[in-house]
């Protein structure tokens, strides 16, 4: 217990899956926790949840979007606890759709939550964390086995997560040379039963059969749970991983190694 002990952490899209259980490891390992979404009922369901089990969380709504939803997040995480030290950048959508037939618009959608997201959660994170110098923080970006390897029918999730993929290694060589202290890693997990998940599948046909299929792909033999994405985050955030930066922490049930 108390591996991330009195720190102050900001996780998006955290109403629900994998955003969910990583507000809730961290809290439970001493974080102060400042969850968003735009799912606001499952948003404060999940933030009274932390403080019902000794916990300190605050939820705010969130547009991951939105530059100036940023700049509020920010403001009302200082004001609120004085300092960040974990930016968890998690917010994310998908949709399955062939080149041929994607539109524009449904593309930049997607780019918008997935990458612009990162990007505007990193721009931001950086200044409050060099607040608090020599401690630094951790930036910890979800890409996906997506950002790895293609996948057919999902080019332009691939596409925002191969971004998210180099980007963070961008900024963790930036941060580095800079002496701040800052690390940025990404996490790739593989097929993990969330809502997104069985959305993803639902548009495919039975949610069951898809589940049992998709776990086949895995040498593991069936997909992964929300909090073997958890524990990564939780790794990442913690000092443990203190020399750690630019890296990939792939959790896919060996899915890649193939």
């Amino acid at each position: 217990m108390g591996r991330v002990q009195d720190k102050v952490a900001i996780v998006t899209g955290a109403a629900l899956g994998l955003g969910e259980a990583s507000a809730a490891m961290l809290a439970r390992e001493g974080a102060k926790v400042v969850v968003t979404d735009i799912r606001d009922v499952e948003g404060e369901a999940v933030a009274k949840k932390i403080r019902d089990g000794g916990g300190e969380a605050l939820y705010l709504h969130h547009d991951v979007a939105q530059e100036a939803a940023w700049e509020q997040v920010m403001k009302k995480t200082l004001s609120r606890f004085g300092r960040l030290d974990i930016l968890v950048n998690n917010a994310g959508v998908v949709h399955s759709c062939v080149p041929e037939e994607e539109t524009l618009e449904r593309w930049r959608r997607l780019m918008s939550i997935n990458l612009d997201g990162v990007f505007l959660g990193t721009k931001h994170a950086i200044p409050a964390m060099r607040q608090k110098q020599p401690s630094g923080g951790s930036i910890i970006n979800l890409s996906s086995i997506a950002g790895q390897i293609g996948i057919p029918d999902i080019g332009a999730y691939c596409a925002s997560k191969g971004g998210v993929r180099l980007y963070t290694k961008s900024v963790a060589l930036h941060c580095a040379k800079q002496g701040w202290n800052i690390r940025v890693n990404s996490i790739h997990p593989g097929y993990i039963w969330t809502p997104m998940v069985e959305h993803y599948l639902a548009e495919h046909g039975d949610v069951e059969e898809g589940r049992k299929a998709t776990g086949a792909l895995h040498p593991l033999g069936h997909v992964g749970q929300p909090d073997d994405i958890a524990y990564g985050v939780l790794y990442l955030a913690s000092d443990e991983s203190k020399f750690v930066t630019g890296a990939e922490l792939v959790i896919d049930g060996g899915y890649t190694a193939q």
